[in-house]
């Protein structure tokens, strides 16, 4: 299939989707390290970017894909796109800057450090994961960016904060914490899926997806009767993820069980 064609394809299948103008941008990519017989190197993808990236990808075979967010369980990752005929070993350009503040005085969450960041005109897709600890957080940023992220993050709200670059080495690997939930539903409904999971109402759910707060597999839930399959992942903004880790049989009484995974 000519490029032209390839790249159509791919556009045409996100068009109307939140990652219309992340396909157009891989795809880009992906042909401009096909032309070159080198590599491009992506901005920080979500998990739903990155599965855009695996699709590019496949539909280009003389490129190889490789992802890195700096340590292991990265959820925010970047994408390289090289030429199975490059010869060299391209860098992820990744750089760690720890951020760290009087604890025993201020409370400061994930939302924060990002705002903060933010508001020195970072784009969220020049950052990777943010890694909270008790009086510190750890940014995964692009390289280029962090000696700016260092010099001019001084203050997260009203609380003074000091930085300094790191090493990625040092970044503990992520260990999620999640608590099994068996349930039985009336059906694999995406709406009955997320009551049973996030233990509220299915009339509460509904409010929540039109209100834009579900996401299925990092997509926007377009309706209540949505239908969800096993290996799917639920995001409910402010109250984590949830995996529909196995849908086990209807019983006797004509119900569906389940087995899910809520991640804190």
């Amino acid at each position: 299939m000519a490029g032209s064609e390839q790249r159509e394809k791919i556009i045409r299948y996100y068009r109307g989707t939140e990652g219309e103008e992340t396909a157009v941008r891989l795809t880009d990519m992906a042909e401009q390290a096909q032309r070159s017989q080198k590599f491009r190197l992506s901005d920080f993808l979500d998990p739903y970017g990155q599965e855009i990236a695996e699709t590019v990808a496949a539909n280009y075979p003389g490129l190889r894909l490789d992802f890195s967010g700096g340590y292991t369980g990265a959820e925010r990752q970047r994408a390289l796109l090289i030429d199975r005929d490059f010869g060299g070993s391209p860098s992820f350009e990744l750089a760690y800057v720890k951020v760290s503040w009087n604890g025993q005085f201020e409370h400061i969450g994930h939302r924060d450090v990002l705002g903060a960041v933010m508001s020195l005109g970072f784009e969220r897709s020049r950052m990777g994961d943010i890694i909270m600890g008790t009086a510190e957080a750890g940014i995964v940023t692009d390289e280029k960016m962090a000696a700016y992220l260092v010099e001019n993050l001084t203050q997260i709200g009203h609380s003074g904060v000091s930085c300094q670059l790191s090493e990625l080495s040092l970044i503990p690997a992520r260990e999620e914490k999640y608590k099994e939930l068996r349930a039985t539903v009336a059906s694999l409904r995406v709406d009955s899926i997320a009551a049973a999971g996030y233990g509220v109402s299915r009339s509460k759910a509904a409010s929540d997806i039109a209100a834009d707060k579900l996401k299925l597999n990092w997509q926007p839930v377009k309706s209540a009767s949505q239908s969800v399959r096993e290996g799917d992942v639920l995001s409910l903004r402010g109250r984590g993820r949830l995996e529909v880790a196995e849908v086990r049989g209807q019983t006797k009484k004509g119900r569906i069980g389940v087995l899910l995974k809520r991640y804190y």
